[in-house]
């Protein structure tokens, strides 16, 4: 319990001074005597600053998968997968300016893919499309929405993302499943024309 707490006194504080400074400027030792413990208690829980922001990150990518909810649309989803980046903004732009970028790429890659593939499944339900549709599919709008972020990330975060995000949503409604039974009818298609091949 006293480990739990610790660990997440540790997670805010360096949090909160990612929201105030670079990440290069941030040391164990300021983290340490931010939270009123030694730096040993710190080294105890992380191996340096780098372990605690990957911890970070996967922690959030499994809040996201937990509390995604299926009678959402894609966009609520995926405003919902972002709400750590979104109420942490200035802590995602030093981290998108420092040495570890690509934990940060990769981080939004996973919550868009999770988001998307989830949605398809669940658009798909009566449709039968094939599966390796269903994952360009999803593949598709999750490569769109990770460069879409970073490239707003990379602007300076002008720009409020959830009115991009939902004019997206408004633009291509009914795309993913209108995607999704062009799949199915294609297979059709096909199935067709490879029988009447093998009825020769």
């Amino acid at each position: 319990m006293v480990q739990q707490y610790t660990k997440e006194m540790i997670r805010e504080v360096f949090i909160n001074m990612l929201n105030e400074r670079p990440l290069d400027k941030i040391t164990v030792k300021d983290i340490a005597k931010a939270c009123n413990i030694n730096r040993n208690t710190f080294y105890y829980h992380y191996t340096d600053i780098y372990a605690l922001l990957s911890e970070i990150f996967q922690t959030e990518l499994q809040r996201v998968i937990g509390e995604y909810n299926d009678t959402l649309s894609w966009e609520e989803s995926f405003l919902l997968a972002t709400k750590f980046a979104l109420e942490n903004q200035k802590a995602i732009y030093h981290i998108y300016n420092s040495m570890q970028r690509e934990q940060l790429e990769n981080y939004i890659y996973n919550v868009s893919g999770n988001v998307m593939i989830r949605y398809v499944e669940k658009v798909n339900d009566g449709i039968s499309a094939s599966l390796g549709d269903k994952k360009l599919i999803a593949f598709f709008y999750q490569c769109a929405l990770t460069e879409m972020i970073l490239h707003w990330i990379a602007s300076g975060m002008k720009g409020d993302p959830n009115n991009i995000i939902r004019r997206i949503g408004q633009l291509f409604d009914g795309n993913i499943r209108l995607s999704l039974k062009r799949s199915a009818d294609l297979n059709d298609i096909w199935q067709k024309s490879d029988m009447r091949f093998f009825s020769y």
